[in-house]
């Protein structure tokens, strides 16, 4: 995969909240493609005390959560915490794994928010837009925003409303289970990413591109090389 944007990420805070003001702009909101063969999945994770993020991107073949390609890495923190902003320190990874991928997915799941966003630009938002490719933000937690009771059954969803605005939705993807907080991230809409993310759940709470990226990041931090790149001949190893 090839950005076809490019910016410092050695930058202040001042000026990365700039960035991502500039960038947003050149987000598209559109139905997801009709046609969809591969999809990819991201997670992170932080070490605090080695400073360190450890960091995975998954390739599955759709519908058939067939593993394709999968990459990881472990690298220092340069960026310090500041909430809104979290991008400029996981970003930077995530990316340099997109530029690995051999097999390039019609749609990436990022484990991260897009529209349900302060500045309305997480990180799905960002790499979506430096990569130009269809990207949702699914998130675990709310970052931004409200939404009113759930029924408790799967698929069943409510608004994500901030200042009077819908910037995403909580969606049931199991019985019973919390709901996941999914927003566009880029050539998305909200309808077709939320169905989309319904057909990418499996036998559990998270998207399989996602769960299988968290595996993934727990073997790479655990020092495993998890590289590898089946080219679909193979199942997930997860």
């Amino acid at each position: 995969m090839k950005p076809v944007r490019i910016h410092s990420w050695n930058v202040s805070p001042g000026e990365a909240s700039a960035i991502q003001m500039n960038l947003r702009d050149k987000i598209t909101i559109q139905p997801l493609p009709d046609e969809i063969h591969l999809v990819a999945g991201t997670n992170v994770s932080h070490d605090p005390n080695t400073n360190t993020i450890h960091a995975a991107f998954v390739v599955l073949r759709f519908p058939d959560m067939e593993l394709v390609e999968r990459h990881g890495l472990s690298e220092e923190i340069t960026f310090p915490y500041v909430r809104g902003i979290l991008a400029f320190r996981e970003a930077p990874p995530i990316m340099k794994l997109m530029k690995r991928v051999q097999h390039s997915p019609d749609v990436v799941l990022f484990h991260s928010h897009g529209l349900a966003h302060p500045r309305r630009f997480g990180l799905a938002s960002h790499l979506g837009v430096l990569f130009d490719v269809p990207s949702i933000g699914i998130s675990d937690r709310i970052l931004v925003g409200l939404h009113d009771d759930m029924d408790l059954e799967k698929g069943h969803h409510a608004p994500l409303v901030h200042n009077d605005k819908e910037v995403g939705l909580a969606l049931r993807t199991k019985d019973g289970v919390n709901p996941v907080f999914v927003s566009v991230g880029h050539k998305a809409d909200l309808l077709t990413a939320m169905e989309f993310t319904l057909e990418c759940v499996t036998h559990y709470r998270r998207p399989e591109p996602i769960r299988q990226a968290h595996l993934a990041v727990v073997a790479q931090r655990d020092g495993e090389n998890i590289d590898i790149d089946v080219g679909g001949d193979q199942t997930t190893l997860f």
